[in-house]
C-alpha cells in the first residue's frame, strides 16, 4: 500500500469517491467526523512511512493535524486532503482541487509543502479559516493594533504567501459598505469586552470567549501540494 486514507464521517460512501475506495494502493479507514485519539493514532502508528490522505471537511483536516501534533508527528508524515466540501478554505488558500478525481489524484501523488499550523490557547489547532465576532475590543497581531472599538468580525487564516505565519482580516460593514483591513504576523490576540461567538475551520466553539489567542506552531504540517 502506497497511502493510508480517513474517510471521515462516511465520506467514501459517496459515489463521486470512487475512485479513491476502488484503488489498491489505498487502505482506507472509515473513521467518524472530527476523529479523536482513538480513532486516529492507531492508524498513525501503522504508517510505515505511508502518507496520509484526509478524506473529508476542514475541521477533519484539523482533527488530524492536532493528533499528528500531539504525537510528535508533524515533521515525519506527508498528509493529502481530500475536500468534501467545494466550499473548503483550506482548499482555497492553498490551491487544491475540489473534483474527487483530481483530488485524489494529487493527494496520492504530489509533492508536499511545508504549510503553517495556527494552534489556538485552548489546546485546538486551525488549518483553514477562523472568526471571531462580533465583537467590541482590542486585537494585536505581534505588536500591532490591528482593532480597537468595533467590528463584524475578525477572520484568521495560515498565510499562504510565505509570510510569518497568519493572516488576520478585521471587517467592518458601515453605511459605505464593508471595510476589511489585513495584517500579518506570527500571533493574534484578542479582547473582548462582551463574550462573543468563535468558529474554527467551520466548528463553532462551545461557548462564547473574551479572549482567545492564535499563533503560528513552531513546526509545520507537511501538505501535498504541487504536482509531482
Amino acid at each position: 500500500m502506497d497511502a493510508v486514507a480517513l474517510s471521515c464521517g462516511n465520506t467514501s460512501q459517496h459515489g463521486q469517491w470512487a475512485d479513491l475506495t476502488q484503488r489498491s494502493e489505498v487502505a482506507l479507514h472509515e473513521v467518524p467526523a472530527t476523529p479523536g485519539k482513538n480513532d486516529v493514532d492507531p492508524v498513525l502508528r501503522e504508517l510505515a512511512g505511508r502518507r496520509l490522505l484526509v478524506l473529508g471537511t476542514d475541521a477533519d483536516l484539523a482533527a488530524v493535524a492536532l493528533r499528528l501534533l500531539r504525537t510528535e508527528l508533524l515533521g515525519e508524515v506527508v498528509v493529502g486532503f481530500l475536500p468534501a466540501d467545494r466550499d473548503s478554505a483550506v482548499a482555497e488558500l492553498w490551491g487544491l482541487p475540489t473534483r474527487p478525481e483530481l483530488a485524489t489524484d494529487l493527494a496520492l501523488t504530489g509533492e508536499p509543502e511545508r504549510v503553517p499550523l495556527v494552534r489556538d490557547d485552548v489546546g485546538g489547532v486551525l488549518v483553514g479559516l477562523g472568526t471571531v465576532g462580533p465583537l467590541q475590543g482590542v486585537a494585536y497581531c505581534d505588536d500591532d493594533r490591528v482593532l480597537r472599538g468595533g467590528a463584524s468580525r475578525l477572520e484568521v487564516t495560515p498565510d499562504p504567501s510565505g509570510g510569518p505565519g497568519l493572516v488576520v482580516r478585521v471587517v467592518r460593514r458601515g453605511l459605505l459598505g464593508k471595510r476589511v483591513s489585513s495584517t500579518q504576523g506570527r500571533a493574534v490576540q484578542i479582547g473582548s469586552f462582551v463574550a462573543t461567538g468563535v468558529v474554527k475551520d467551520g466548528v463553532p466553539h462551545p461557548r462564547p470567549m473574551d479572549k482567545w489567542t492564535w499563533y503560528r506552531h513552531t513546526e509545520d504540517l507537511r501538505l501535498v501540494r504541487g504536482v509531482a
